[in-house]
């Protein structure tokens, strides 16, 4: 086998070798040159090296880092992988339909899907997953995990699962169906006449399922609607302009593509009749929101169809297609650049253009090129979509980061659920100031240690002074401020209450209502809905934030 791959790397090398000089093209000639030089080291690592070496895991670490050096979204995608990549764009896979994973060596369920297999069959968050099919998970992983669980419509599965509350392990049988994950996983209504979806993802018929629930938003009552593309990551474009083609008249151009393949060039227009083009429409945008999210955000952005309202977004401004390879597998490669209706293209960081070490440089500021929207505003090319309403969301206190991470919040939500056998509806959800001083109690003799940035940067003076022989002179008052610091910091529980009662009332909600308690919940503390509905509300505010002298 091994004298097979050897031979077919440098049959590999002969065949380039023959095209390049055919050609005429010192390209090709270079290409077939290194491919010869690849193989040919190949051969001597294979044959000479001390240790035996894995052949296809030598060559999968080569084409992994040679794809890194072009950009993160060129991936190589092997025969194995492939189910995965088509559940990524397409959101269909068989399984039981919950979100499971580790937790240290602890497999627990993080949320089941409404309607979905597990549900039915009684799995809970919070749950852990002991076996499956009688087999430990206790040094699995979550690919091999993942892998347990999923497997044909209609087969049954045996989980082994130990509750909180329950005394002994339980085996329940789940039979798994074709799981859909939903692009739209919530919509509802914030007011009596404002709507609100969020968008998760853009896989195939994301464009359906945002007009099913914008439809549906109307059929409640809404005049206005709120779009939540917070943290998408993005996906098929296609679905982007059909999703920017619901609010957008028929005929106008969405996106354009340029690539080094001049007939793969394209114009992507809204070919299909809107849904509303009237209708006052506010879209969340985060730091995470990327590619397709911002072409969506960008395209309403650019038409002055929608009032921005979060955080400047990612800066993805490149396109991915798919090419087949031998033995079943794929290359994801970057092919083109897209340019939204305005003409920027949005992308923040320049792959082609490395620093000496290797690292890369975001475009600054000062090389960003200004655009107009349809009403003449000023917006910028080179490092996403800056929002038309900015909102400071103010960085995560170390506290609440603990909180999170040893996951002291969702296990004390999972007690929640286990002594409350109901709560009102996830709205009108209070945690009392009593129920507050429970989870404290909870808290005592658990590890919630942490470095707040005061006490990092006290620590890095101090290493300072000792390099410049300053220490002696101001260790005493260091010491002291320091001493102070973690005094204070043992009132954090209260300082930062408010912010730990709005957690854990999201967490409580999701254990009664899944995923629907986990966004109703937020609804009255979550500033960017809290300011899109303001801004919807005031026709005046609304109208001159998409107006040419609104400032940006």
């Amino acid at each position: 086998m091994l004298k097979k791959s050897i031979a077919g790397l440098a049959l590999v090398g002969a065949s380039w070798g023959l095209f390049s000089f055919s050609s005429g093209s010192e390209r090709y000639f270079d290409i077939a040159k290194n491919l010869d030089i690849f193989a040919t080291l190949f051969k001597e690592v294979n044959t000479y090296y001390v240790d035996d070496v894995a052949p296809s895991k030598m060559v999968r670490v080569g084409i992994d880092a040679m794809l890194k050096s072009l950009d993160p979204y060129t991936n190589y995608i092997p025969e194995d992988d492939i189910e995965d990549f088509r559940t990524m764009t397409s959101g269909n896979y068989g399984g039981i339909g919950a979100l499971v994973g580790k937790r240290g060596d602890r497999t627990i369920v993080s949320l089941p899907h409404e309607g979905s297999p597990a549900e039915k069959a009684g799995i809970q968050i919070g749950d852990e997953i002991l076996k499956i099919d009688g087999v430990d998970l206790a040094k699995k992983n979550d690919g091999e995990v993942s892998k347990l669980l999923k497997g044909q419509a209609g087969s049954v599965v045996e989980l082994e699962i130990k509750r909180y509350g329950v005394d002994k392990p339980m085996l329940v049988k789940v039979t798994r169906a074709n799981i859909h994950i939903p692009n739209v996983p919530y919509y509802g209504m914030v007011t009596s006449d404002i709507g609100y979806l969020q968008l998760s993802g853009f896989t195939m018929e994301a464009g359906r399922e945002v007009r099913a629930a914008v439809a549906k938003l109307k059929e409640m009552g809404a005049q206005k609607v709120i779009l939540d593309l917070r943290d998408n990551p993005g996906g098929l474009l296609n679905e982007a302009v059909n999703i920017s083609n619901l609010f957008l008249p028929r005929g106008k151009d969405i996106v354009s593509t340029k690539s080094k393949v001049s007939d793969w060039n394209k114009m992507y227009k809204a070919l299909d009749e809107p849904l509303d083009v009237q209708m006052p429409l506010a879209v969340l945008t985060s730091s995470n929101s990327a590619s397709a999210a911002e072409i969506v955000s960008g395209a309403l952005q650019d038409y002055d169809r929608a009032v921005l309202i979060g955080e400047k977004t990612f800066g993805k401004g490149l396109v991915q297609m798919t090419r087949p390879l031998s033995y079943n597998s794929q290359l994801k490669v970057t092919t083109a650049k897209y340019y939204i209706p305005s003409g920027r293209c949005i992308q923040a960081i320049d792959y082609a253009h490395r620093n000496a070490d290797g690292s890369l440089n975001k475009i600054p500021d000062s090389l960003r090129v200004a655009f107009k929207t349809a009403n003449g505003r000023v917006v910028y090319d080179g490092g996403g979509i800056s929002p038309d309403l900015a909102i400071d969301n103010k960085k995560m206190p170390e506290i609440i980061r603990v909180l999170m991470m040893k996951n002291y919040l969702f296990d004390y939500a999972t007690r929640y659920k286990a002594e409350n056998p109901s709560i009102p509806a996830a709205k009108d959800f209070k945690l009392s100031d009593a129920e507050y001083q429970k989870f404290v109690t909870f808290l005592n003799g658990k590890d919630i240690s942490y470095s707040t940035d005061v006490e990092k940067t006290l620590d890095n003076m101090l290493k300072k002074a000792k390099e410049d022989k300053h220490y002696e002179e101001i260790k005493t008052e260091i010491e002291q401020i320091k001493k102070k610091v973690a005094s204070n910091k043992g009132n954090d529980l209260m300082r930062f209450k408010p912010e730990i009662v709005e957690l854990l009332e999201q967490e409580i909600a999701s254990r009664y209502y899944l995923q629907k308690g986990l966004v109703e919940a937020t609804f009255n503390d979550d500033k960017n809905i809290l300011a899109a509905v303001e801004v919807l509300n005031n026709t005046t505010k609304y109208n001159s934030l998409l107006s040419a002298s609104a400032k940006k």
